[in-house]
């Protein structure tokens, strides 16, 4: 935690000096609020997350990885690499740059959730059957990023993977009574690298 915050104070600083710039090429506020809304940290906002569904969110962390795949989707990190959350180019943003990556960056946008549940699980398990080569992206597969944020662990298939959600479903139950993994993103509206 100490790690991100001094982060975001050389950040802060740099952007005062005026190296720091949005999207829109204007300068980025050193203040940790913005006219519509707090600025939450990456943990902050997943340890809220489920109130916070539906909704405006402004957040900041650390880019560690931007999807080769046209620059769609950044991970934001926060005090450390168990805390990441996904974020989609919404429609204003269209892609990232490759300079986020490594950088402090401020997402506007929606918070959403995907929920994974039983009938999710043998919908995905149809399609792998009916597909035999799954690529990047499809059919279950997906980047080592995006499957680090839902705190997956690495495995060699798509049935490993699915048998996995079947068990961290199955522990939830246990322990929260909710039959589903709750997976949150947020689909950015603009951003700026501080």
């Amino acid at each position: 935690m100490a790690a991100v915050a001094l982060l975001a104070i050389v950040s802060c600083t740099a952007v005062s000096c005026g190296s720091g710039t949005s999207k829109q090429g204007q300068s980025a506020p050193a203040a940790h609020a913005t006219a519509n809304s707090t600025v939450l940290e990456v943990d902050s906002l997943l340890k809220n997350a489920e109130t916070l569904v539906g909704q405006p969110v402004v957040v900041e962390g650390v880019c560690t990885h931007i999807c080769q795949h046209g620059g769609g989707k950044i991970f934001l990190m926060g005090s450390d690499d168990t805390q990441t959350i996904r974020i989609d180019a919404g429609e204003k943003v269209g892609k990232f740059t490759p300079e986020t990556v490594n950088s402090l960056v401020r997402i506007n946008g929606t918070l959403n959730e995907e929920r994974i549940d039983e009938a999710f699980l043998s919908q995905w398990e149809e399609q792998a059957k009916a597909q035999a080569a799954a690529q990047h992206g499809t059919a279950g597969s997906s980047c080592e990023s995006d499957q680090k944020a839902r705190g997956e662990t690495p495995v060699n298939s798509v049935e490993e993977r699915i048998s996995n959600f079947r068990k961290r479903i199955a522990e939830r139950q246990a322990k929260e009574g909710k039959n589903y993994l709750s997976f949150y993103s947020v689909t950015a509206d603009s951003y700026e690298i501080l």
